[in-house]
Parts: structure tokens; sequence; C-alpha cells
């Protein structure tokens, strides 16, 4: 007769792939972190963000409106923190949550110069001492700090790597994880898409050759946090993208194709949005 445990186990296993790749990547038998019983253990990976003792604290945040992901990770023992994509409309919950986590924010990063959102990235510095900003030199936007390919953001003893991703826009950036467990891949990658190549200075030959030069380059359990997500969809992986991004899986020449007849409507904000996030996400506030 089969345990609750192991039934609970062959469960965990069935659900998409993403999740499956998590449990197999942390752990490899149900006894792999000791003290812990796999109910909690589980719950704690697919929550939490708690993927081993030496990660770093990971929460996924998300505005309804413009279906951005704001990302919050910190070193546990140092309690500095790092916000990505920060939206302005949340500004006040995601301070809440860094105050109940007892958690010193000193960065806020932007993927790209956004269109469909005001940054929060102007407002947090008005309310946190000493933060810093940061973006790509090539965004054209204002900031405290000026990325390029190969920088480094550091939060205790974790870090963040550049990788220059341009093609949605020129300044766009993925951020990855010292340990290349986790890339935050803002709009070049989104979970089976991409960001749109219609403006802002928007290349489909510039970013096919960014997701295949720079993500999809990372290892295959490496996970893919997008800025955005439109269908309720959380995380993904390098390999799943590489073999079932219905764009992405195509020849250059296919993908050029795609993206010059997808024919969408301009961002609603987009007018009000690039002007405010070209100077911090200040203007009118």
């Amino acid at each position: 007769m089969q345990t609750e445990p192991f039934l609970l186990y062959k469960q965990l296993n069935r659900l998409k792939p993403a999740v499956s790749s998590a449990l197999r990547l942390w752990s490899s038998s149900p006894t792999a972190l000791p003290g812990l019983s796999l109910r909690y253990a589980a719950s704690a990976r697919l929550y939490s963000g708690l993927m081993e003792p030496a990660a770093p604290l990971f929460r996924q945040l998300f505005e309804s409106e413009s279906s951005t992901y704001t990302y919050l990770l910190a070193d546990p023992d140092t309690r500095e923190a790092v916000l990505i994509d920060p939206v302005l409309e949340t500004v006040d919950r995601d301070l809440q949550l860094i105050q109940q986590l007892g958690l010193n924010l000193t960065v806020a990063l932007n993927t790209h110069c956004h269109a469909d959102h005001i940054t929060g990235t102007g407002l947090l510095k008005k309310k946190v001492f000493g933060l810093k900003s940061g973006i790509s030199k090539h965004s054209g936007a204002a900031a405290d700090i000026q990325l390029s390919d190969g920088d480094c953001v550091t939060f205790g003893k974790h870090s963040l790597m550049v990788r220059e991703t341009p093609g949605h826009t020129d300044g766009c950036v993925t951020y990855v994880t010292g340990d290349q467990r986790m890339a935050f891949t803002g709009d070049a990658l989104l979970i089976r898409g991409c960001g749109r190549t219609d403006f802002q200075q928007g290349s489909p030959h510039r970013l096919y050759e960014s997701v295949h030069q720079k993500i999809f380059t990372l290892p295959g359990h490496c996970f893919i946090y997008p800025a955005h997500d439109y269908k309720g969809q959380t995380v993904s992986t390098v390999d799943e993208e590489k073999k079932f991004n219905p764009r992405l899986t195509k020849t250059v020449e296919e993908f050029v194709k795609i993206m010059d007849n997808l024919n969408l409507p301009k961002p609603k904000k987009i007018d009000i949005s690039v002007p405010a996030n070209l100077v911090c996400g200040l203007h009118d506030i």
C-alpha cells in the first residue's frame, strides 16, 4: 500500500513542467531537506521561493491593471534587498511587505523603460532614504546606476548579473542570479511569448539574437521570470521556452514575419508612461 507522502510526491510531479523541474533540481529524494516534512518542503519551494538554505529570500508580486510582475529578492542574513520592476500604484504594498519582512531596500531596478505603466522607482526613492535606482544606460532614462552588459548588482552575499537583451527596446536587460538559477527577463522573453518589436526602437532581428545568445545559453533548469504575463502563468524555464515557445522556436526569418504582422494596438498608457519613466517615474506625481 502506498503511503501518503509517496502519493503526495507523485502528485507534485504531475504538476506543470516548471514545478516538476524545480522538484528535480532541488530535491532528488523526499528527504533532501533534513528535519522538514515532505508536505512542508514542497510548499516552501512552490510558494516562498525557499530553494535551499543558501538561496535568497524571494517574492513574486503582481499588479493587475498592466499585468506586471514585481520581484523582491533579499539576503536573509544581511537583510539587504533588491526590487525589480516596481509599479507606481503598488509602491505602498511593496514597502509594507519589505517592512514586515524586516528588509533594507538598497536598489530598485527596471528591466527597461516601460510603455504600459509608470515605474515606482522614483516614488520609492522619495520614501526610502539612500535607495539607488538602476536601469540600462541604453534606455535613455535617468537613474543613479547606469547599467551595462556584465555589470553586477549585489545585495549581501548575493548578486544579479546584467545581460543586455535589446530588441523590445534598446535598453532591455535581463538580470540573472549569481548561481544562474533565476533570470528576470523583462519583456524580452515572456512565458510562451516575447515582447513586441513595433515601437521604442524595437527590432525582431535583435530580439531573436538577444534571446538565443543571452537567455537560451543559460542552464536549462534556470527559471524564467518575465515582467508580464496575461494568462496567469508565473514561471517557466529555459528548457521549456527552448522547446515550447511558439515564436522563438522558429527560424529567424519566420520570427521576423510573425513579429511584423502582429498588428497590435499601442499600449493605453504609452503617452504618459514613457515620458514619466525617462525621468525615473517622477513626472507629474
